[in-house]
């Protein structure tokens, strides 16, 4: 049957390039792979149409409509592919959960110099050279509660703490800061660091990253600096 193309409706060849869009926002990955799949259907019967119907003294150019649909196509893979992306990072963050269960129990040491004292509190210090330092430690309110002078070598070092003053006093179960401070063979200050040593009590899977505690305080994995092994009791 003959097709009069002087009455026949066409379809503007702007529609295929310019697909409607207007309902493609959206707030999360998996409504935007729905919403540019949505779209991509529509774009399809567009194109069907208006093939359908196009004048043929004025057909449309298949070049152009094929590089729109390739375009659109791209697109629709990104997205996807967003969404596999996405997959993969919470893979690794039950990877990363997964591991930390790993340190409950263990000794490990992490930047710091504030220590839970209960029977006694162990801090770890690096200084660069051999030197005379001054560790003071002192409690929440800021009272000192030990001092003391002491020759220490270069390399890593460990201060273990019992609760007792100087005088003898024994301190309470709290949170203690340990200060040192340092000078060299030629009385040049020197910085020294320091690091809390404590035991994992456990660790809280709902945060993101995974939080360790240690005496009561939280650290994410990546702050642990190293496992300490704890000599056997005789």
């Amino acid at each position: 049957m003959a097709v009069d193309a002087a009455t026949m409706p066409t379809v503007p060849k702007s529609a295929a390039a310019t697909p409607d869009t207007s309902n493609s926002k959206t707030t999360s990955g998996s409504t935007s792979s729905t919403g540019i799949a949505d779209n991509f259907q529509s774009f399809l019967m567009l194109l069907t149409t208006q093939l359908q119907n196009q004048n043929p003294l004025d057909p449309l150019d298949t070049n152009q409509f094929t590089q729109q649909l390739v375009q659109f196509a791209q697109v629709e893979q990104q997205l996807k592919s967003n969404s596999q992306l996405e997959a993969l990072v919470n893979i690794e963050k039950t990877a990363q959960s997964t591991q930390a269960l790993v340190f409950v129990g263990q000794t490990v040491a992490v930047d710091g110099s504030t220590a839970h004292f209960d029977g006694n509190a162990t801090w770890n210090f690096k200084a660069p050279s051999n030197s005379s330092a001054t560790i003071t430690i002192t409690n929440s309110a800021g009272q000192t509660a030990y001092t003391g002078s002491f020759a220490i070598g270069a390399g890593d070092s460990s201060f273990v703490w019992d609760g007792k003053g100087k005088d003898g006093t024994k301190w309470p179960v709290g949170d203690y800061k340990m200060t040192v401070t340092a000078k060299d063979s030629n009385g040049k200050d020197i910085a020294i660091s320091t690091e809390v040593q404590g035991t994992v009590d456990s660790v809280d899977l709902t945060a993101s990253p995974a939080l360790l505690s240690i005496g009561g305080k939280n650290y994410t994995l990546d702050q642990i600096k190293r496992v300490v092994k704890q000599a056997a009791s005789s």
